[in-house]
């Protein structure tokens, strides 16, 4: 990336005082643009004392914002923070918690960089009257592109197939797109610590945040929930047991489930009507078709006819083949050409033709 003499661009960099945002920075000045550092405070101080840290959302949200105030001294540019608390409340930590009582499992982080990270944030930003930008970095592993023929925007995979973050980007617009820059799309994450190292960044060992909130998550569940009595069940409708509220249970989840069944047992389904969570031996997870709501088209217009393309049904799987047929009402049912495992109601379905992220949403149901 650079910056032409003439045109310099202004920069607006999301930093959350690890080593990737912090290198993302430092490309974004080196490149000649200015750059600006900004920080999104999100923690409403409603965890135990003592939850594990190392996450998104937690009590250690105070030395990370420290720890890009001090990054962005160091880089000689300047660092807003926005306060973020109750738009991340109403429309991340709120719709965690309705997915999560009803039986569904949730995806925080594609919700957050929908409406927050790439929406409020800057809709707050500009809305002060001293800042000014033209484009948004982070320091996602992805790559934003623009089609010519198509007129589109585009997005790719990292080239890191061990970091790529594209899934996670799956829900981004047009207009969004149109002002994302992503610096180090196209490195290894070793090639991300070298520099940090190389260039004196205080973050470059730092380690990554590896869940979305500190601790159990179910301390983050508004209201509170209730404990409240349902039936384990296999596939034949037998009672195995009782649990305290479908909320404790995933589909795919194996441990902590307290029952036994002679073969290891897992979640293969929930029924929120019923409060009954299904359990049944590894064969019974295995699903060959599901409808996903909600499809944002991303790096092409709503095909016409079915498409076939590789499907993520979770942000570390392999994509599988599979046959996307879009509806009217803007679903898309996916037929997978070998059963897929563990299909969970309330992940992002996300349609890509090789490295080309085409689009995703909601899993609804699966069959």
């Amino acid at each position: 990336m650079s910056c032409a003499p003439r045109a310099k661009r202004v920069v607006a960099v999301g930093m959350s005082g690890g080593v990737d945002s912090s290198v993302a920075a430092l490309m974004v000045k080196e490149s000649g643009c200015e750059a600006v550092g900004v920080t999104m405070r999100v923690y409403g101080g409603d965890l135990p004392d003592g939850c594990a840290a190392n996450a998104c959302y937690g009590p250690d949200e105070e030395q990370d914002v420290e720890a890009a105030r001090q990054i962005c001294q160091f880089l000689g540019i300047p660092f807003i923070e926005v306060d973020l608390r109750e738009e991340y409340r109403a429309h991340v930590l709120d719709y965690f918690s309705r997915e999560y009582l009803s039986g569904r499992t949730p995806n925080p982080c594609v919700r957050c960089n929908q409406l927050v990270k790439f929406g409020l944030l800057l809709d707050k930003l500009g809305s002060q009257a001293d800042v000014r930008f033209d484009t948004f970095a982070t320091g996602h592993y992805a790559r934003v592109g623009f089609d010519e023929v198509a007129g589109r925007f585009t997005l790719r995979a990292g080239v890191d197939p061990a970091k790529d973050q594209s899934y996670f980007l799956c829900m981004l617009s047009q207009q969004q797109l149109a002002r994302a820059l992503f610096p180090l799309g196209g490195m290894l994450k070793s090639e991300v610590r070298r520099i940090a190292r190389e260039r004196g960044l205080a973050v470059h060992d730092k380690s990554d945040s590896q869940d979305f909130a500190a601790g159990d998550y179910r301390t983050i569940l508004r209201p509170e929930p209730v404990p409240r009595q349902g039936y384990f069940r296999n596939s034949r409708g037998e009672v195995l047991g009782t649990h305290r509220g479908i909320w404790s249970y995933t589909v795919g989840q194996r441990r902590g489930l307290g029952i036994s069944g002679g073969e290891p047992l897992y979640v293969t389904s929930i029924d929120r009507a019923t409060d009954t969570v299904f359990v049944g031996p590894a064969g019974e997870l295995s699903r060959g078709s599901l409808m996903a709501t909600g499809v944002n088209w991303v790096s092409t217009a709503r095909p016409s006819a079915p498409i076939r393309a590789q499907v993520r049904i979770r942000s570390q799987q392999r994509a599988a083949p599979a046959t996307v047929e879009p509806m009217e009402d803007g679903s898309a049912e996916v037929r997978f050409e070998e059963p897929q495992r563990a299909v969970a109601a309330g992940q992002w379905a996300v349609f890509y033709d090789g490295d080309l992220l085409l689009g995703g949403g909601v899993i609804e149901r699966s069959w």
